[in-house]
């Protein structure tokens, strides 16, 4: 499964840096707006600790983590949405991920150029959303313009569509996010065929430094500190990432390979099995899972089986994060 996270945030914010540090796969990060025009992507092992101690638990040859895609696109900066900045080729970059870690500038650094010549974080993270806000709002009402025609013919389909764009439009107008309504299962479905800017899940990354590392910045949503000066923080933002994303983990385990799966969390076990084999769906008969702790706990498969905690389950099996599977087709 390959999902990404677009690092967005005003110019020398410590992107690059921050994804440097993060991918160990170097992209330059010199101290100057723009420095990054053409988004670069780097994917990243999931800290899991759960991994390590099945793999020495089954004593594997390999040993393979879940990954998180991270990609690198360019400062934004006021003005964006109308092009300034190269802003619509970079707003167009952050389309194409599946989410979004906004870099918010915390440290105080008079060799390190602010856009706005001053250190504010609410200000910051106000003038991006401001931006997707008004890429998306001229985005949706081309698209209702071009939908006028078929839903005045009254097409179902066109009217579900038209009338869930025109109630995010109402979010925008108001200068929201879209992701700030509530939305029924149908709807997001329609809002996702748009790809919207502001329905994509938010991470706000605050980069510190040591000297102000308590300071507390609120925002809403997920928030995770970062040091990219010391690489501190880092474990805990790329699972954060993950979890923004909506994934899970399970795993698979034996002497040639211990490796964590990656699956959206509520997939059913056929569906779950799709990670490793498209033929697994519609060859699956069952699945043997057992918790990953209670196996370490059990000795072995064996000994879980005789103890009964090896369990068979079928298709309608929702897979639960640190489960792991045997599939059977």
């Amino acid at each position: 499964m390959s999902l990404s996270i677009g690092i967005v945030g005003l110019p020398n914010v410590g992107k690059s840096t921050l994804f440097n540090a993060l991918t160990k796969k170097q992209v330059p990060a010199e101290n100057y707006p723009f420095c990054t025009i053409d988004p670069s992507v780097g994917v990243v092992a999931v800290p899991d600790e759960r991994l390590g101690k099945l793999s020495e638990f089954s004593k594997s040859a390999k040993t393979i983590p879940a990954a998180v895609e991270f990609v690198d696109i360019a400062g934004l900066v006021a003005g964006a949405a109308k092009g300034e900045g190269l802003g619509n080729k970079f707003l167009s970059h952050i389309r194409e991920v599946d989410a979004i870690a906004q870099v918010v500038r915390v440290f105080q650094d008079p060799n390190v150029i602010h856009v706005a010549n001053k250190v504010d974080p609410l200000n910051d993270v106000e003038v991006i959303n401001l931006e997707l806000i008004l890429a998306d709002a001229e985005m949706v009402g081309n698209k209702l313009h071009s939908l006028s025609h078929d839903a005045k013919r009254g097409v179902k389909e066109v009217l579900a569509e038209e009338a869930v764009l025109k109630k995010a439009a109402g979010a925008l107008e108001a200068g929201q996010l879209a992701q700030t309504l509530e939305y029924t299962t149908e709807e997001r479905a329609l809002l996702k065929l748009n790809n919207l800017l502001t329905m994509k899940p938010i991470l706000y990354v605050l980069n510190t430094s040591e000297a102000n590392e308590n300071v507390d910045v609120k925002l809403p949503g997920l928030t995770v500190k970062v040091d990219p000066i010391f690489e501190s923080g880092f474990d805990d933002l790329i699972k954060k990432s993950y979890e923004l994303l909506g994934l899970i983990t399970y795993f698979t385990t034996g002497e040639d390979e211990t490796r964590a799966w990656t699956i959206k969390r509520g997939w059913k076990a056929p569906e779950a099995g799709t990670a490793i084999h498209t033929d697994f769906k519609t060859k699956f008969i069952r699945a043997e899972v057992i918790e990953w702790d209670k196996l370490l706990a059990a000795g072995s498969l064996a000994a879980a089986r005789e103890k009964g905690i090896l369990r068979t389950e079928g298709k309608e099996y929702v897979v639960k994060d640190g489960d792991v599977i045997e599939f059977k087709i």
